[in-house]
């Protein structure tokens, strides 16, 4: 009669992570692409402004975690047919679809109203959310099953979110953001499709109609075209918006951008291929490379002017 009850007093407890596997913490390292507009914008040293960023970057995460648990809703039949996927609480029967949609919508609303509350100093943020959720709407149900396009507007999902940080702090918009941020997704988003391609194999087209139409030496020849522009479009943005005497340090930061870029595409060909989602998360070189690139671009940015100052 023990066993029962620990059973039963286990039970929320197993709900609660059922419900927290729903919105894929390990996928919020997406939204910190909202984050990008603090940093950039010169704002990262105001105390408010970072608040500011941080909530919105909560937004997102609660927003694409909505998406998520939709998604797993509309996909669950495609899910249950993947050797991973079929894992998730709504594919194995932890969370039933109603339960998921309901918690989707909460999340989605609850977002949406903080984001026009007047937290921020523009309604930026909740228009951005919108934007976000619309795009995604078209996306299940249209786009992501035409090539190419498919990525594109998983690219443009990223934009949103750097623009939705851009509103957070009230900064203009810019053009560079928006360069820098499509070109090194849409290279992320080729990499994952061919993740799907080299682990489900001949299976890729039941678990995603479009994959059919790819190939990994396709995209190889699209990751290598992205993963180029994006190296040239970061570089080109080193010098011409930081150009003054004292800016010229931020130059310094492409090495680690390019082995960065570099270290993810050899990680991606790995064993064939490695998750794109997750591998920040469990590569310890791309995680040192990553926060030695931010140390470097933060120095550029805020404390070198102020010792040459």
């Amino acid at each position: 009669m023990v066993k029962p009850a620990i059973v039963e007093a286990d039970r929320p407890k197993s709900l609660v992570r059922s419900y927290l596997r729903l919105v894929r913490p390990k996928q919020w390292t997406k939204n910190g692409f909202v984050l990008a507009g603090v940093v950039f914008a010169e704002k990262a040293s105001s105390m408010v402004e970072v608040a500011h960023a941080l909530l919105a970057f909560a937004l997102f995460c609660a927003l694409s975690g909505a998406v998520y648990a939709a998604n797993d809703v509309l996909d669950v039949e495609e899910d249950r047919k993947h050797p991973l996927k079929r894992f998730r609480p709504v594919a194995s029967g932890a969370v039933s679809p109603r339960s998921a949609l309901v918690f989707a919508a909460v999340l989605a609303i609850g977002a949406l109203a903080v984001g026009f509350s007047g937290v921020f100093k523009t309604p930026g943020v909740g228009i951005a959310g919108v934007a976000y959720l619309i795009l995604q709407v078209f996306y299940t149900t249209i786009l992501k099953h035409t090539a190419i396009l498919d990525v594109m507007s998983i690219s443009a999902g990223f934009v949103i979110r750097a623009l939705a940080g851009v509103s957070a702090v009230a900064s203009p918009i810019s053009p560079w953001l928006i360069v820098c941020t499509g070109l090194l997704t849409l290279f992320l988003g080729f990499s994952k499709r061919r993740h799907e391609i080299a682990t489900l194999g001949e299976g890729a087209v039941h678990h995603r109609r479009n994959l059919q139409e790819y190939s990994v030496p396709l995209l190889d020849e699209m990751m290598n075209i992205m993963m180029s522009a994006t190296i040239i479009a970061y570089t080109l943005y080193t010098f011409t918006v930081y150009e003054a005497q004292n800016e010229i340090f931020m130059m310094a930061s492409i090495p680690f951008m390019v082995y960065g870029v570099f270290r993810y595409m050899l990680l991606v060909h790995r064993n064939g291929g490695g998750n794109p989602d997750t591998l920040l998360l469990s590569d310890r070189p791309l995680q040192v490379a990553l926060f030695l690139w931010l140390v470097v671009v933060m120095a550029a940015i805020y404390v070198i002017p102020l010792w040459n100052a």
